[in-house]
């Protein structure tokens, strides 16, 4: 916009006696540049997306906050809880189905999700948001179960990682009291960092609840391995996991089908509760479009009035 045309004009010693004659775009010259900068402005306003609130409103909650730490191990392919439906699931295909139907049925607290295998991982944090939630667990499997090669330590069982992984994940939570661990093993803790011990020692500290549910049975069980059906020896160490939660004030459960499942997430489902407060939003109204609709005026008006039109636009 702001390119001179090449001078094409002869030298001419007397233009003081040449009648000096003024276009209206030269009189509006300064327009084009000035159009163009309010609307580009405009334009931007306008992408951001101002809103204007027209309702919120604070409500009061009974809620905890709540980490759910599951097993990812080998062992979580057995398939001691199919059907004759399903006769392919897994014990972790049934996991994240009762997981998904226990968030459910606590639409107000802050749940959040912690993997581990030979190593633990944040899956998703404490959130309110429970579709983002149920979509990451989603994605939750066990390493090597679509036939990609992985190290054998990612197969094994690191509780105690697990367990403090969600301690440490809890201890940034301040407006609740209540503050859950939900803890699903099938098997006995032979990897990892920490141990059990300093795990549940971490819990105590902290005053975090474990609720332990051992899922399946110790013996031989058939498992899905890279499609194929073998039987292998799993092994759960169910002392463990009473001791963790009798330590910490929790309970523990035993699931040894999908039924036993489902009981000890309902009894879980009874826990204590905290009140808390929420802010709740409704209504926005959108100021965007006065803007969108003065800065496309603004630059077209800017375009029409530019020297030799739109030729000189860049």
């Amino acid at each position: 916009m702001f390119r001179r045309a090449r001078s094409q004009a002869a030298p001419f010693p007397a233009l003081a006696h040449v009648p000096r004659a003024v276009s209206w775009r030269q009189r509006v010259a300064f327009l084009p540049p000035a159009l163009f900068a309010l609307g580009a402005a405009a334009l931007i306003v306008a992408a951001a997306r101002p809103q204007e609130r027209l309702s919120q409103f604070r409500r009061s909650a009974d809620a905890i906050a709540i980490k759910m730490v599951v097993d990812v191990s080998g062992s979580m392919m057995a398939l001691d809880f199919a059907t004759k439906e399903a006769p392919r699931k897994t014990r972790l295909d049934v996991v994240k189905e009762q997981f998904a139907e226990f968030v459910a049925k606590r639409p107000d607290d802050l749940i959040g999700l912690v993997s581990f295998g030979g190593y633990a991982t944040t899956r998703s944090p404490l959130t309110f948001d429970h579709d983002a939630l149920l979509f990451f667990l989603k994605e939750v499997k066990v390493p090597g179960q679509d036939g990609e090669i992985v190290a054998q330590d990612e197969q094994m069982t690191a509780i105690g990682d697990g367990l403090a992984m969600a301690c440490a994940r809890l201890a940034a939570v301040t407006n609740v009291k209540s503050r859950i661990v939900v803890l699903l093993s099938d098997g006995d803790s032979n990897y990892g960092i920490i141990t059990p011990e300093q795990a549940t020692d971490l819990a105590k500290q902290q005053g975090v609840k474990v609720y332990t549910i051992g899922v399946g049975s110790s013996g031989y069980a058939p498992i899905l391995d890279r499609g194929r059906i073998v039987q292998a020896r799993v092994s759960m160490d169910e002392r463990e996991l009473k001791r963790i939660a009798s330590e910490t004030g929790g309970v523990y459960f035993n699931a040894r089908d999908k039924r036993g499942l489902e009981n000890a997430l309902d009894e879980i489902s009874k826990l204590e509760k905290t009140q808390i407060d929420q802010s709740v939003w409704f209504r926005n109204r959108e100021l965007y479009p006065p803007f969108l609709i003065a800065g496309a005026l603004a630059i077209l008006a800017a375009m029409l009035l530019a020297p030799k039109g739109r030729k000189t636009m860049v």
